[in-house]
């Protein structure tokens, strides 16, 4: 296994000097946030390292990626594009589908050949009706996928945080339960998991025993911790928003027992990258805090992925 950064974190930061801090903390890979040029509408969203549009159009820019990150010892494990691809606005919905695409063929222009994505979800809808849609809009991104030799690994974070993420959140790929019925709805050896053990935290869920079965889907692991607040939960209740009663930190500051789910990984022969990611609000608010934060984080770290 190796240890990277989701670089979502470095936003303001241009891909050089991403690269660069990257190298200079230690770590070996990055996966590299690719939203559309400008500023999307949630957190930790609309970060832009690297300009997709531009790697298909211009041939010294994608040499220019590639060899930078090289030569400083980095390599990419993916590249990252987390919309709602399911968006029950159609405008929406396309123009999520629409870079996604444009995300796999940067992907494989690149060599990377992976993709980091959200399955996405109609808030409104069942779980049912949503895995209906499914054929429809994501027959042909897979498609594209396996023609381009491009895998596509989906996060199991629900996005449900507010209220115009209720009732249903806006990605049903959020349990083994759902990652079967999508599997069998969507029966393609290049769609995968993008493993966050801290989403099953606050669910109250095994993030250990998954990954056995699921062994040959895990296609990427993120190393993001969650902190639940006990008291807090017995206030509010599972039914309320995620944030009134958990908080996102960084590894080792919350309630993942990292020791297992690592050793679980390696059972698994789980060989591939393990990305850092940074949502800890305890550690925004300046340039200092931000970088302590990766750097505390692959301390701790250290001790399970050499």
């Amino acid at each position: 296994m190796k240890m990277g950064l989701v670089t979502a974190i470095l936003d303001g930061w241009d891909y050089e000097a991403m690269i660069d801090e990257v190298a200079r903390q230690g770590l070996s890979c990055v996966e590299v946030a690719s939203w559309p040029q400008g500023k999307a509408e949630r957190r930790y969203a609309g970060v832009s390292h690297l300009d997709v549009e531009r790697v298909l159009a211009d041939d010294a820019y994608a040499r220019h990626v590639l060899d930078y990150a090289s030569e400083r010892g980095v390599s990419i494990s993916a590249l990252a594009f987390y919309p709602n691809n399911l968006d029950e606005d159609a405008e929406k919905r396309a123009a999520a589908n629409d870079h996604l695409k444009n995300v796999i063929r940067a992907s494989a222009k690149l060599g990377v050949n992976m993709v980091t994505t959200f399955i996405g979800r109609m808030t409104h809808a069942t779980v049912e009706e949503n895995l209906a849609a499914l054929p429809a809009v994501w027959g042909p991104i897979l498609e594209l996928a396996e023609a381009e030799g491009v895998r596509v690994a989906i996060e199991n974070c629900p996005m449900y945080f507010d209220t115009s993420n209720w009732p249903g959140g806006q990605n049903i790929m959020t349990s083994p339960a759902n990652w079967r019925r999508v599997f069998e709805v969507l029966p393609s050896d290049n769609l995968g998991i993008c493993f966050d053990p801290s989403h099953f935290v606050w669910q109250l869920m095994d993030y250990v025993a998954p990954i056995a079965e699921f062994a040959d889907k895990i296609f990427l692991v993120h190393f993001k911790d969650i902190k639940l607040f006990e008291d807090k939960l017995a206030d509010v209740g599972t039914t309320a928003y995620p944030l009134d009663y958990m908080a996102p930190k960084i590894p080792g500051l919350g309630d993942v027992d990292w020791s297992s789910f690592v050793s679980a990984l390696t059972e698994a022969g789980y060989d591939g990258d393990c990305e850092i990611e940074v949502e800890d609000r305890a550690f925004e608010g300046s340039r200092e805090r931000v970088l302590a934060s990766i750097e505390l984080s692959k301390r701790y770290m250290d001790q399970f992925v050499i």
